[in-house]
């Protein structure tokens, strides 16, 4: 089965493949400089920067895959291949456990619901692992295509299959995980969608891959690389709209000079919870804590913030800001 409509040339599937690379590492720089000026970075954000590197390395490896493939010996090709095989599920990968770990920080240290998220992390890992393991038993097995001139493997059914579940699965956890963190929160509508829709962003990611599956059973050359380039670049993106999204809605309400409303949500504990890599402290009381520098501290000396903060408290008690969420 072959793909029909006008066949893309490799030059441009590596203009669009620079282009997209450029803008999600604007993306991604944006994100990692906020956090690293307010000294919230955490685990979300190493991926985060993963994720941006492995998609440097899919750009480098595609543009000598695509462009300059004549250069090189035919084992250098089928390498080349390979490594722009692995890296776009890296790409993929890491950007979901970015998003993943985002949701984990928003949590209460000790409780369930972090336990349960830091197995699905390692779930995401291991099926990471699988999906590369099966496509290097796949192009070995049926080995007739490293002869070409141009090696590309045909992944066929079993990898688009794989790709498909897992691609669905793994954005519908990201899309419920947060549901447990605002259920029953007291929201107007326009923070309730900008909320959900913030976590919601996962099923673009699931859209696009349903075009780059096709492309895999169809076996679309230049196609199927192009679709994989846009769904790496969709994950990237999705994988930091949160922090681009509270970024700028801070930004408006300075500019508008309105007070934003602080919400929580459920009960609050009986026990206090300390962990050394939270950002927030967790206990009994209800007033929010927002760690600053001394410097910061001394200057402002208690002065209500003025920007559009939205507390989450989930059922265990933890006050969650949304400087958090980006």
């Amino acid at each position: 089965m072959s793909s029909s409509g006008p066949t893309l040339t490799p030059i441009e599937v590596v203009i669009v493949d620079i282009v997209l690379t450029i803008v999600a590492a604007i993306d991604t720089s944006l994100r990692l400089c906020i956090r690293t000026r307010k000294r919230r970075l955490w685990i979300d954000y190493m991926w985060a920067a993963l994720a941006m590197v492995f998609n440097f390395m899919l750009l480098i490896s595609g543009c000598l895959y695509l462009q300059y493939y004549e250069r090189y010996p035919q084992d250098t090709r089928i390498a080349l291949y390979y490594m722009v095989a692995q890296f776009f599920y890296a790409v993929i990968w890491s950007s979901r456990l970015s998003i993943l770990f985002t949701v984990v920080r928003l949590t209460v240290p000790g409780t369930s619901i972090r336990k349960a998220l830091i197995s699905t992390a390692i779930t995401f890992g291991v099926v990471w692992a699988l999906l590369s393991l099966q496509l290097l038993w796949v192009c070995e097995t049926e080995s007739g295509w490293k002869i070409q001139p141009h090696p590309q493997c045909d992944l066929g059914r079993s990898v688009a299959i794989a790709q498909i579940i897992t691609g669905v699965l793994g954005d519908t956890v990201l899309i419920f995980a947060p549901f447990s963190l605002i259920y029953g929160i007291r929201l107007s509508s326009p923070q309730k969608i900008r909320v959900l829709a913030v976590f919601s962003a996962s099923m673009i990611t699931t859209i696009v891959s349903l075009a780059h599956v096709y492309y895999i059973f169809s076996n679309g050359g230049t196609k199927e690389v192009m679709a994989g380039v846009v769904e790496a670049f969709v994950s990237v993106i999705v994988a930091n709209l949160s922090v681009v999204v509270a970024f700028f809605f801070r930004l408006s309400a300075e500019d508008n000079s309105t007070p934003g409303s602080i919400v929580t949500v459920g009960s609050l504990p009986r026990k206090r919870v300390r962990d050394p890599l939270a950002t927030t402290i967790s206990g009994a009381e209800s007033a929010l804590i927002v760690l600053e520098d001394l410097s910061e501290s001394h200057l402002r000396s208690l002065k209500t913030r003025d920007d559009d903060e939205l507390t989450l408290s989930i059922k265990e008690g933890r006050q969650t800001t949304p400087d958090e969420l980006c």
